[in-house]
């Protein structure tokens, strides 16, 4: 890589990443925290379709990145692929800005915001893992607050657009409104987009060897090219519950038959760490069934059977708009992540940072205590709705346990998987991600409310047994990482040995900071 003659802090490279990611995320959970609801409510999709349609395009946004990083480390560069993938995402929220209420054009919106977030996704994760690469507790931290990045743009966003929703949609019409928050999601990007053009020197440094040469514009119009097919291909797997279901299955099998070809082809110093990465994907899996019940059966519980009003000691603060609950997450991973990075470093200092393994096993038991919250506030139900501060608690379990499993999961990568696989295996990690997140369409599917049943105790007594079972299963969850922890201690000092008797790859960085 070219060598800057003016030294470029970790910190000032990892705030330039930072800052894209959050506007990035901004756009994309203004879009998700709506597009349920929108199916349902705009073009007629009953709740188990809604569902469906959205986990097969939330399955195709995770998945995509293997493709992305291949095409970040291999072909045009990981910063480029990047930038890239960040224009076509402003596209694809601007297609949703268009006052056209028909799936064909949802879909259409949807296969270009999954290729645009391909490009991304990998290759934004990828710059951050070549920031403080060799520096493990630095590398947790920093893909925490990393993570914290995600939440503070969808924070914002989740708050702003079903309000702008609701505010147009009372002065211009239902449909103005809906079209107007999914305009404000492209609009945000754009913002972050220019934000990035000020910041990109800082980067300069950090990269892959293809982003030191100059663009082959032939390799990079094949690149555009198969980006438009994707397009089509995604928006003809949305149209199609089998041929999603399919995909996923297929999808699952590729994973894994890598994962073991490259622990066998692998270089014995390698295969410690490459199957601590695997036992730690597959209960990423797991992990992700959970996750996307917010934007399925907790924001259709929202909508059914919460009290919207926040009260306390009978005084009334304000009041929600249904999808706004999914903010909840947001807002407790913003407050959350800097009290684990604090003790991530200061544990890291004496030496006593727990494994990650060990922080997954704690984070299935916090989410599986999240849902059995859902339970115990149904038995405080007044006329089939639950206090919105259940909900609350509810999700700040939740949310823990999203920080020490999915906001680590990227830094597992960066710790156990050599760095000439780095951008492919981040993006592995993202297509087991994105199979669960359609699995976890299928599970909030057992909370499906048969047409015309608007009495909320019986909505209620159904929602609640779904959560109550997901609590169940995060206990099984917990037991099994637990289980698994003397395995994961093993590979992981097999792995630790293995890097001290091998020379280290040399670090992407011109100075040395205690935090990042």
């Amino acid at each position: 890589m070219a060598t800057q003659t003016r030294p470029v802090s970790q910190t000032r490279s990892f705030s330039t990443v930072f800052l894209i990611e959050m506007w990035e995320r901004f756009g994309f959970y203004g879009m998700q925290v709506l597009m349920v609801t929108f199916m349902m409510k705009k073009l007629g999709f009953v709740d188990t379709k809604a569902n469906l349609v959205w986990g097969a395009a939330a399955a195709l946004i995770y998945a995509t990145p293997a493709i992305g990083g291949w095409v970040g480390d291999k072909l045009i560069g990981t910063r480029r692929t990047m930038l890239m993938g960040a224009v076509i995402l402003a596209v694809g929220y601007a297609m949703l800005w268009v006052p056209s209420d028909t799936a064909f054009m949802t879909y259409g919106a949807l296969g270009v915001i999954i290729v645009g977030n391909g490009f991304f996704k990998a290759n934004s994760g990828n710059l951050v893992r070549k920031i403080y690469d060799g520096e493990d507790t630095k590398i947790d931290s920093a893909f925490t607050i990393y993570y914290m990045a995600v939440n503070i743009g969808s924070m914002i966003s989740m708050t702003l657009t079903p309000w702008i929703r609701d505010y147009i949609g009372g002065k211009y019409g239902d449909s103005m409104g809906w079209h107007t928050a999914f305009g404000v999601c492209s609009i945000g990007l754009i913002l972050g987009l220019i934000n990035y053009s000020l910041m990109s020197r800082t980067l300069a440094h950090i990269g892959s060897p293809t982003d030191s040469k100059r663009v082959d514009k032939g390799r990079l119009a094949l690149v555009l090219l198969a980006a438009l097919g994707m397009v089509f291909v995604s928006m003809f797997i949305l149209q199609s519950e089998t041929v999603a279901k399919w995909c996923v299955y297929i999808a699952g099998a590729v994973i894994l038959g890598i994962f073991i070809h490259m622990i066998r082809t692998s270089h014995s110093s390698e295969r410690a760490g490459l199957s601590a990465a695997l036992v730690l994907v597959v209960q990423t899996i797991f992990f992700f069934i959970f996750y996307q019940q917010m934007s399925t059966s907790l924001n259709l519980f929202a909508q059914k059977n919460v009290d919207l009003s926040f009260n306390i000691f009978g005084f009334h603060l304000f009041t929600w708009i249904p999808e706004q609950y999914q903010n909840l997450n947001s807002i407790w991973i913003v407050l959350l992540s800097p009290v684990l990075v604090l003790i991530y470093n200061s544990l890291g200092r004496v030496g006593k940072d727990p494994s990650v393994a060990a922080k997954f096993a704690w984070g299935f038991a916090a989410v599986a205590i999240g849902f059995f919250i859902y339970g115990v506030g149904a038995k405080f139900a007044v006329n089939g709705q639950v206090s919105s501060w259940i909900m609350v608690w509810g999700y700040g379990l939740y949310s823990l346990g999203e920080l020490l499993v999915s906001g680590l999961g990227l830094a597992m990568i960066a710790r156990y998987v050599p760095e000439r696989m780095g951008g492919f295996m981040m993006g592995a990690y993202y297509v087991a991600s994105g199979i669960s997140q359609y699995l976890g369409s299928v599970v909030a599917n057992y909370a499906h409310i048969p047409e015309g049943l608007n009495d909320p105790l019986q909505s209620l007594t159904i929602y609640t047994s779904l959560f109550n079972k997901l609590g169940f299963a995060g206990v099984a969850c917990t037991l099994v990482a637990v289980a698994m922890l003397p395995l994961m201690n093993k590979f992981s000092t097999s792995h630790s040995d293995a890097a001290i008797n091998h020379d280290p790859l040399p670090a992407v960085r011109s100075e040395e900071f205690n935090t990042p």
